[in-house]
């Protein structure tokens, strides 16, 4: 069976995110919002350490080192569009964010109170001041500022929430929401998420045949790219967390954008499943015209001998994945790809 991508958000997303993003080519919850940080690499940002009622922090630590934060955080500034999701789900408060990256159907799209940063690309650093964080996370697109936003508020705890390219997928953004979860108080609140995108990990691995081969694409600007096993932008990491068999077996050059691949190229290989981003999807604006994955891909002449067109086994990602690439996103991956798999064997 063929899964449709969902397509909600879409319309929400702000034209300034499609100028910025194609250029760079949530109510429960405690009412402590505390601070915490998160960051790349080998330390275990996941053991935060409680400290006393009387001083009211809470430390962490994150390749940056140890970060003493205040516990309840009053003032929130999040840059990281890959935490951004859950704190809204549970109801975190924030002072300042870039919007104009961030997914338009968030709450704090909508209030006024929020300080809009702008992008990664020329954000309002002087909006940080005037925003008077006490906790900021930060990381991702917005890492290479880690040491400005220092400087410009130093009396606030700032904690770099990048996740490590070079270790598993999983066991990062498990690591990451773990660490904001402990940091803003509501441990309980990402545990159950971490439960939920196991659960659809494990499912998606017992679908999955490992005799079927699986390529990964992108597709923007009228063009499909190819999204290299481990390597590639978003599909990349699935190949390892899922065990997957490469349709073809070739390195990628641009982690970022995908490679350049020809239509026969793909026909040759031949795949069983085909996984794909339609990075456009996330970035076009309402009433924009654009050629959508589906297009390009279904409607292809040269891609129609093809096992995975022709069986309907295809699987795109959320349609605003560009904009999110966060864990509930990757839940949703897997489980759209747990369902089409199950149901074709």
């Amino acid at each position: 069976m063929r899964i449709a991508r969902p397509r909600a958000g879409l319309v929400a997303v702000a034209t300034a995110a499609a100028l910025i993003l194609a250029a760079c080519g949530s109510d429960e919850g405690s009412e402590e919002t505390a601070a915490g940080g998160g960051s790349s690499g080998d330390a275990d940002a996941t053991g935060a350490e409680e400290g006393s009622e009387q001083s009211g922090t809470v430390e962490v630590t994150d390749v940056q080192g140890t970060v003493e934060v205040p516990m309840p955080a009053e003032r929130v500034m999040v840059t990281d569009n890959r935490v951004v999701r859950a704190m809204d789900e549970w109801g975190v408060e924030i002072v300042a964010a870039p919007l104009d990256i961030f997914p338009g159907d968030l709450s704090y799209a909508q209030d006024d109170s929020v300080v809009n940063l702008g992008n990664h690309g020329e954000p309002d650093l002087e909006a940080v001041v005037a925003a008077d964080p006490d906790l900021v996370l930060t990381g991702y697109r917005f890492q290479d500022y880690y040491g400005d936003i220092q400087d410009l508020v130093p009396d606030a705890a700032v904690v770099d929430t990048t996740t490590d390219e070079a270790q598993p997928l999983d066991e990062e953004l498990i690591r990451q929401l773990e660490l904001v979860g402990q940091a803003l108080g509501h441990e309980e609140d990402a545990q159950a998420m971490v439960e939920e995108f196991q659960g659809a990990i494990d499912e998606a691995a017992r679908a999955y045949d490992p005799e079927q081969t699986v390529m990964g694409l992108l597709t923007s600007g009228g063009d499909i790219s190819y999204v290299a096993p481990v390597t590639g932008r978003s599909i990349g990491p699935v190949f390892e967390v899922l065990g997957l068999t490469p349709a073809l077996e070739q390195e990628g050059g641009d982690s970022g954008h995908g490679d350049d691949i020809s239509v026969e190229a793909i026909a040759e290989a031949d795949p069983d499943w085909l996984v794909v981003m339609d990075r456009d999807a996330a970035i076009a604006a309402e009433g924009d015209e654009y050629s959508s994955a589906e297009e390009l891909i279904e409607e292809s002449e040269a891609l129609q001998n093809v096992t995975a067109v022709q069986e309907g086994q295809i699987v795109y990602l959320p349609a605003d994945f560009y904009l999110t690439e966060d864990m509930q996103a990757y839940t949703e991956l897997f489980t759209s790809m747990a369902d089409a798999m199950g149901s074709a064997r």
